[in-house]
């Protein structure tokens, strides 16, 4: 597979992901790690057929542990934080703050071995946080202490997928099918915690049982296989750089379905995280042509 061909599959990801906030909100009132059961056991469903056409399922027994132990951790933990974070908090808002991501992916990358950090990336930094502090602000409205755990569970989401798409460029070697096992063991661990800690309480509608599905397909099932054949063997800078459209993409989507108002403040936020995104990756591209 071509370096061209393995960035514009990675890119699909992206565009499912536009749709994360969305789906989400649809598949109101399941809680949190309910949500991540199902889901993530349509995921793994996706991966076993993935592992039967492509015949790879010997190779998963050579995949080490502690690399499932990774996988499992990313997917579960910025899943959990993030439908965490969309019921505990505006939508909207919520969403933009977790889609910090590609942005921070851009400053760990900087944080490698024979990268350093830019003025651009600085720049783009500060721009995209003053983004997430107008929104935790609601700019001239005040301080919203209401919303302040879901904010706080968002941007701990941005953490969580940048570190783990960043760290997944080091295991180039490691099978995409290994997702599958991500995904059923992701299910698996959700499970027992949502039995434990939550009510169980199922979609009240045709939407919120489309809602489901549909996250278990594509956002939280395809997305993740396409993104690991791009974050592997695509180029990682051009998707972060394709990343920056996520938050706006995510942020149209709400609006248009009347979930959030175009507010000053949403339209301001947006403006600020998607173009600090940008800012820092023209840093990244200019270094790259020097």
């Amino acid at each position: 597979m071509s370096r061209s061909r393995a960035t514009a599959i990675g890119f699909l990801a992206v565009l499912l992901w536009a749709l994360l906030a969305l789906l989400t909100v649809g598949s109101a009132p399941l809680p949190p790690f309910q949500l991540n059961a199902i889901c993530f056991g349509i995921g793994g469903i996706i991966g076993l057929v993935w592992v039967a056409a492509t015949g790879e399922a010997r190779l998963l027994a050579r995949v080490p542990l502690k690399v499932y132990a990774f996988g499992t951790a990313g997917l579960f933990g910025y899943h959990a934080l993030y439908f965490s974070a969309l019921r505990l908090a505006p939508a909207a808002e919520a969403g933009l703050i977790a889609y910090l991501w590609p942005l921070l992916i851009v400053l760990f990358s900087g944080l490698l071995p024979g990268e350093r950090l830019r003025a651009g990336h600085v720049i783009g930094a500060v721009a995209g946080f003053a983004g997430a502090a107008l929104i935790v602000a609601r700019g001239a409205a005040g301080f919203d202490g209401a919303a302040l755990p879901g904010y706080g569970l968002a941007l701990l989401c941005a953490l969580t997928w940048s570190s783990y798409s960043v760290l997944s460029r080091r295991l180039g070697e490691i099978p995409t099918a290994s997702v599958a096992v991500f995904c059923l063991a992701t299910a698996a661990l959700s499970l027992p915690l949502h039995l434990v800690l939550e009510e169980t309480v199922w979609p009240q509608s045709g939407i919120g049982w489309f809602s489901v599905l549909a996250l278990g397909l594509g956002p939280v099932g395809v997305a993740f296989y396409v993104w690991d054949i791009g974050v592997k063997r695509g180029d990682i800078q051009l998707l972060g750089v394709a990343s920056y459209a996520a938050p706006l993409l995510s942020t149209l989507t709400l609006v248009g379905a009347g979930i959030a108002a175009p507010t000053p403040v949403l339209v301001a936020a947006t403006v600020l995280i998607t173009g600090g995104a940008a800012l820092a990756a023209r840093a990244s591209a200019r270094h790259d042509q020097a």
